[in-house]
């Protein structure tokens, strides 16, 4: 703010702003940081928040520090947060709705019902921010994420992680102009935090780049071969353990109880397998987990062998 951008992160958010489809874009060290700021910075006194009951934690830390109200809806239930809104209108809430959700849930593997919550949204004069971390480079069209058409409108933000997919450090906020600006003239998180490393800056550009298919012959192909591989494990975990598939890379195996999700998770790991356990608080109790996160570091091969593993163990403490 003080000296200007290093000419890399202009370069940056310009890339970013044209390849998401957006009017501007602002760079953080990183996803949590961007996240929190967002909703610590642009909701005002007399506004609301409506989030999702699961959105990450950052966002839960941002509305710490917001001078809005706050409403937390019911997971994935766009008339949820339609009856939140109204109800606050009726209330005498005057201000702007914000809608808070992620496009994939990061512990439960599902998609947000963006369009049914975007219809929320222009119906109550709200604005919809998304948390596109766990899509951004993997889904939509060139890893663009679930939200790429909806890229571009006044009422909509976007945030990208870089430490994922992209495989660099960082996270974007993407959105109008006009909202940029104020984050960057009034977020205090990106006023007084030192910038991100220039290499770094340069790194997310390269990597956007690769999800555009730019610089290899076979970028495009990427994609398509993880969804064949997400279809396949889906259906082995079906037929083997009969466990529904998410039909995303981020895959739950409910478990319930902490203590056997965690000795389950270390018996796998005996097995070669590193697959984590999730507990509360994570997630909420009783729903402690495993969690598989298909990347192509690994192939048919490999994952049938861990479906296999998995329907043994489950066996035997079912």
């Amino acid at each position: 703010l003080l000296r200007g951008n290093d000419p890399e992160h202009a370069a940056l958010e310009e890339e970013a702003a044209r390849f998401f489809g957006s009017e501007a874009a602002l760079y953080f060290s990183s996803g949590f940081s961007a996240n929190a700021a967002l909703f610590a910075t642009l909701p005002q006194r007399g506004d609301v928040v409506v989030h999702d009951a699961l959105v990450h934690a950052s966002v839960h830390d941002g509305l710490r520090l917001a001078k809005a109200d706050v409403v937390s809806a019911p997971h994935n239930d766009a008339l949820a947060f339609a009856d939140a809104i109204q109800q606050w209108r009726n209330g005498g809430g005057v201000g702007r709705p914000w809608l808070a959700v992620e496009s994939l849930y990061s512990m439960e593997g599902d998609f947000a019902p963006l369009d049914d919550l975007m219809a929320v949204a222009e119906r109550h004069d709200g604005v919809l921010v998304i948390d596109e971390a766990h899509a951004t480079g993997l889904l939509g069209p060139q890893g663009k994420g679930l939200a790429a058409h909806l890229e571009g409108r006044a009422n909509v933000v976007t945030l990208h992680t870089c430490g994922k997919a992209l495989g660099a450090m960082g996270g974007l906020i993407c959105g109008p102009r006009v909202l940029i600006d104020f984050l960057v003239n009034r977020c205090r998180p990106f006023i007084y935090s030192t910038a991100p490393s220039p290499l770094m800056a340069a790194s997310v550009r390269a990597a956007l780049r690769l999800c555009a298919g730019d610089e290899t012959p076979d970028g495009a192909k990427r994609r398509p071969k993880h969804g064949s591989l997400v279809s396949q494990t889906g259906a082995l975990l079906h037929d083997r353990c009969g466990i529904t598939p998410t039909g995303t890379h981020i895959q739950p195996v409910m478990i319930g109880s902490d203590e056997r999700a965690v000795g389950l998770a270390k018996r796998l790991k005996a097995r070669g397998f590193d697959i984590r356990a999730i507990r509360p608080p994570t997630v909420p109790e009783g729903t402690a987990r495993l969690r598989m996160s298909l990347t192509l570091n690994v192939d048919e091969e490999v994952v049938g062998e861990l479906v296999d593993a998995l329907a043994f163990e489950l066996e035997q403490v079912r």
